[in-house]
């Protein structure tokens, strides 16, 4: 039995449908969303999506919110890293 997808991966669902670069777009987030993630609770590598923005770690049993296709956005480190960095300075 030969391969079945060679570039497509997980969009090769779509065939030759929608066009290469929204399906390579698409293959990106949709790898994301299904890969497995570190709880930042109990330091395991378990934690799936299990609904838009409800992320659970299946080895605690944790329930956290996040990102869409993530568990933690660019946005939500940057906006972490900010409130950090201000507390920091209020507290020096």
């Amino acid at each position: 039995m030969s391969k079945r997808t060679r570039k497509a991966g997980i969009t090769g669902k779509y065939g030759t449908r929608y066009g290469a670069s929204l399906r390579k777009t698409i293959k990106k987030m949709e790898i994301s969303q299904h890969e497995k993630y570190n709880c930042s609770f109990c330091g395991k590598k378990s934690v799936k999506r299990s609904a838009v923005g409800i992320w659970e770690c299946r080895a605690c049993k944790k329930v956290m919110a996040g990102g869409a296709w993530l568990l933690s956005t660019p946005t939500a480190l940057a906006t972490r890293s900010t409130i950090r960095r201000l507390r920091d300075l209020i507290e020096s």
